[in-house]
């Protein structure tokens, strides 16, 4: 795994930006309702994917790493609003497979150590912004 990454937005329209990450693009929008013109996932499902595509993925490693299947693996996130704040406060993340109910929630609970974006939202992730002027003043 790099131990530094790089993902670009540029943006395209009112609310519309591509976002490249080495050679895939994604298009991120607000939907119609929002002012947008519903291009794409909107930036919090767009972050919600995330969390949900690394667990599967975690939670599938593992399994493999014990010789298992998990046949109709999905991770599902549920974000909940922090009251009238521009955040969320809860998120929830089920897992759901064809196994039993031990089985899986001892898979859940090693694949927690795996997951990159679980383990940055647990952590102390500093964010640092900057900028720089395009027309050199």
């Amino acid at each position: 795994m790099a131990e530094r990454l790089e993902v670009n937005a540029r943006l395209v329209g009112r609310y519309h930006a591509t976002v490249r990450a080495r050679d895939h693009v994604i298009e991120v929008d607000e939907p119609t309702t929002a002012g947008g013109t519903d291009q794409g996932m909107m930036p919090t499902e767009v972050f919600c994917a995330a969390i949900a595509s690394c667990f599967a993925l975690a939670v599938g490693y593992v399994a493999r790493k014990r010789d298992l299947e998990a046949p109709g693996l999905e991770v599902r996130v549920e974000a909940e609003r922090a009251g009238g704040e521009l955040r969320y406060g809860r998120l929830v993340v089920t897992t759901v497979a064809e196994l039993p109910d031990e089985l899986l929630g001892k898979l859940v609970e090693r694949a927690r150590r795996v997951c990159w974006v679980s383990n940055t939202l647990a952590g102390e992730t500093a964010v640092e912004y900057r900028f720089t002027s395009l027309d050199g003043r």
